[in-house]
């Protein structure tokens, strides 16, 4: 039987216009407990400038379940920031200004896109290795950590994972990796199935499901010849 531990947070910042495919694969897969080294350890919270409802750029309709206000980084468990037409233009300062907070408390931070140019404006790649789109996408910003810019899809460093915005597979790999949502052979086998398009992936995932739904069947008979 797998381990219970208290439900932790993450949350996604949103706003207006903020890309629908950027963060998708991560969401989705830490709601889902199939597979994760601790079922349900992670719930999913909205985080708006304000209640006002959203608009992502594909046309949905979201209503943030808190504000900026009410968000304390130490009760977090990572903040997720999409990126937005507005994102480049100073449109989400406020959630780059809430990244700081998290980096500061030692919390983890994952922007992708245009999020990466408002961590860049508040100063948090200056000096940790990142991505992004491309490095002119970020020099545009008068940011001074053009030196530590690498050339991949997403990478981590410390607490703050960076991603161009045609890697939502490799963006979620990283947040993966930092909230250890799975063990490294079940990331391993998402990856060959997600990124690589590989069914052996998928037959992977499954086989561990069966030897996983095993394990709890002997455990539980088990527990009922020991009553």
């Amino acid at each position: 039987m797998a381990e219970t531990t208290e439900k932790q947070t993450v949350h996604l910042a949103v706003y207006d216009t903020m890309a629908d495919w950027e963060y998708g694969y991560a969401i989705a897969h830490i709601q889902s407990p199939e597979f994760q080294k601790v079922p349900g350890r992670y719930e999913i919270k909205t985080v708006g400038e304000t209640l006002a409802p959203v608009t992502t750029k594909g046309g949905v309709r979201i209503v943030p379940d808190i504000t900026l206000g009410q968000l304390d980084p130490e009760s977090s468990a990572l903040l997720i920031l999409p990126g937005a037409d507005s994102a480049v233009t100073g449109g989400i300062a406020a959630f780059a200004e809430m990244a700081a907070r998290f980096v500061a408390a030692e919390k983890p931070v994952a922007a992708i896109c245009g999020a990466t140019a408002a961590l860049a404006q508040q100063g948090l790649l200056d000096e940790r290795a990142h991505t992004s789109n491309a490095p002119e996408f970020l020099a545009m910003t008068g940011y001074q950590g053009g030196s530590r810019y690498v050339e991949q899809p997403a990478i981590s460093d410390g607490n703050v994972i960076t991603a161009s915005g045609v890697a939502p597979i490799a963006f979620a790999a990283e947040i993966f990796r930092i909230l250890d949502l799975y063990a490294e052979n079940t990331q391993d086998a998402w990856w060959q199935l997600f990124a690589e398009q590989n069914p052996a992936g998928f037959y992977a995932l499954m086989q561990e499901q069966s030897q996983e739904q095993s394990q709890e069947q002997a455990q539980e008979q088990a527990q009922e010849q020991a009553q």
